[in-house]
């Protein structure tokens, strides 16, 4: 029998219902999958650990939930489903809004037994190369999109230098100009909120 951490049920019965059943799913998937797994709550979102590390975690927001994989950067992805780099949401499959966004139950089961091997032998991510604040040059569309938002020239301005660093960072890391222009104007929405970059890891 599965282990059940009760902040789950509390986390998943207070979210829509639309998001319901796509939890619940995802979560009978798991352990289905991985017999060995252990629920838990990191980030304030629902996550799942294996032999002692981080496997996968879910969400649910207003509108969507995201499922992801922890070492995603390091699975094999045979059916060209991952989003690693390139991200609509902060998993790896987008925006999931009913059970039909998901893969299939057997190509989720076979990505899930994928990255509990990478586990199982211990396979660390990459560390993370950290970058200097003072290396990172305020892009000059991003500049001209902030000064035309007096609300939010004033949030980015009084923001710690960590948090401006965290959104011009995302900005210069686009790939394409067109996901670059969409970041910034995210990014300007968002930080008239007052929100930081990683706003949804911290409160879900």
């Amino acid at each position: 029998m599965p282990v059940i951490d009760k902040r789950i049920d509390a986390y998943i019965e207070k979210k829509a219902d639309f998001a319901k059943p796509v939890l619940n799913h995802l979560r009978q998937l798991v352990h289905k999958a991985c017999s060995g797994v252990e629920e838990t709550i990191k980030w304030g979102m629902p996550y799942f650990d294996y032999k002692g590390n981080a496997l996968c975690g879910m969400a649910a927001f207003k509108e969507h939930c995201t499922f992801l994989f922890w070492k995603a950067k390091l699975m094999k992805d045979p059916e060209k489903i991952l989003q690693v780099e390139e991200r609509g949401a902060m998993g790896n499959f987008d925006r999931i809004t009913s059970l039909k966004d998901l893969p299939s139950d057997k190509i989720l089961i076979a990505y899930i037994k994928e990255a509990a091997k990478l586990n199982e032998h211990d396979i660390k991510l990459p560390a993370r190369k950290k970058t200097a604040v003072a290396e990172l040059k305020m892009p000059a569309d991003f500049a001209g999109a902030l000064k035309k938002n007096k609300k939010a020239q004033t949030m980015f301005d009084n923001f710690s230098p960590g948090k401006r660093k965290d959104y011009i960072q995302w900005i210069t890391e686009a790939k394409t100009d067109a996901t670059k222009l969409k970041r910034i104007e995210t990014a300007v929405e968002w930080i008239a909120e007052g929100k930081g970059r990683n706003w949804k890891y911290e409160k879900c």
